[in-house]
Order: C-alpha cells, then sequence, then structure tokens
C-alpha cells in the first residue's frame, strides 16, 4: 500500500495555542468525542489515501505549480459545525469566516494536480473547515456546536501549502510535514487588515 498523503493549509502556532485554550474546558462536555490534538490541527485542500511511490515526483510538481498560481489570502476561523444533523454527529469541527472561496478555489487545484499525476483523491463535496473532535457513536452536539460559533480570533494569512503524510499508529495518527509549496505574495497590507477580529477574544 502506497502513503497516506494529503494537503493542507496550517494555521499559525499563537492561533493553536488561543484555539486550544477555548476547547479546553469544553472537551469533557461529550464523553463520545475523541478531540483532535492541537499540534495536528489543519485545513484540508486534498486527501490522497494510497499514493504510490512513483507518483510523488509528478504530484510535487503539479501541486507546486497549483500553489504558484495561487495568491496568498486571508484567513479567519469561525463558526461551529458537524456532518450530519447537530442533534445525531460524530464530527464537530470549526469552519471560516474569511477565505473559504480562496481555500476551496485551492482545494480545486490540488485536487487536479493529485488526478494529473495519477493519483486519487478523495471525491466528497469540499467544506472548508477544521475539525476539533471526532466519536465512534453519534451524539448530540447541538450545544457544543452553539458554543463553537462564539469562537472569535484574529485570522493569518495563508502564504503556504504543505504535503503532509499521515502515518497511522493505534488511534493517533502522527503527521509529518514532507513538501512546502509558497504562495506568492498578494497585497499583505489589505489581508492582514481582512484577518483582526473586531470582538475581544474570549
Amino acid at each position: 500500500m502506497g502513503a497516506r498523503l494529503f494537503t493542507a493549509v496550517l494555521p499559525p502556532p499563537e492561533l493553536v495555542e488561543e484555539l486550544d485554550a477555548f476547547c479546553r474546558p469544553r472537551r469533557e462536555a461529550v464523553p463520545q468525542l475523541r478531540w483532535t490534538r492541537p499540534d495536528t490541527w489543519h485545513l484540508t485542500t486534498a486527501f490522497m489515501a494510497d499514493v504510490d511511490a512513483r507518483h510523488h515526483d509528478r504530484l510535487v510538481e503539479g501541486l507546486a505549480a497549483a500553489a504558484a498560481r495561487t495568491p496568498a489570502f486571508a484567513i479567519r476561523l469561525g463558526g461551529g459545525g458537524t456532518f450530519g444533523p447537530p442533534e445525531a454527529a460524530r464530527h464537530l469541527w470549526l469552519g471560516l469566516t474569511r477565505g473559504a472561496d480562496a481555500l476551496a478555489a485551492l482545494a480545486v487545484r490540488c485536487r487536479n494536480a493529485a488526478e494529473h499525476a495519477g493519483v486519487r483523491t478523495d471525491g466528497t463535496n469540499f467544506v472548508p473547515h477544521l475539525t476539533l473532535a471526532r466519536g465512534t457513536r453519534h451524539a448530540d452536539l447541538r450545544r457544543l456546536r452553539a458554543v463553537f460559533d462564539t469562537f472569535d480570533a484574529d485570522g493569518w494569512v495563508a502564504d503556504e501549502l504543505v504535503l503532509i503524510e499521515s502515518h497511522l499508529a493505534d488511534r493517533a495518527n502522527r503527521y509529518e510535514v514532507v513538501e512546502r509549496f509558497t504562495l506568492p505574495p498578494a497585497d499583505t497590507t489589505s489581508l492582514r487588515a481582512d484577518t483582526t477580529s473586531t470582538e475581544e477574544p474570549r
């Protein structure tokens, strides 16, 4: 079997710390949930479950070209979400209040690059999100989702795409960044203005 790879945009360390602090008192609210580790948080753009080594170089070349066609863009996290009805869901995530369209466009380029390299991608509809928790059984996540609707923090300028290998180890995956691709600069001044929170941090 080949490598499990995915492309993603990573949040900056200061935002990871702030979101981790926000999650901390909520992690015991629903026992059925297993919370993702802050050091693994990311925004996936394409998932490739089985990449043969013979396709790797062409995949990297295609992703580099995809990144080169995507100017840096502003991202802000916000809005709790679930896959399926929140009263019976197994995934809790945080959406985007800025940058969703730009991230979706990057996802299309990443998936196209993979397909052109002969690599099959996950064909599900793209939903921009950062996964916070997963469960083995359905649970009522309505209150938790509402709580994460209140999360408000400064965003960041996404100026890098990464290719990550997922190493399966028991119940906890280990992620390894194997390639980095720089997104070309845009109007940094206006982008940074788009990332600033207008509310006091909670």
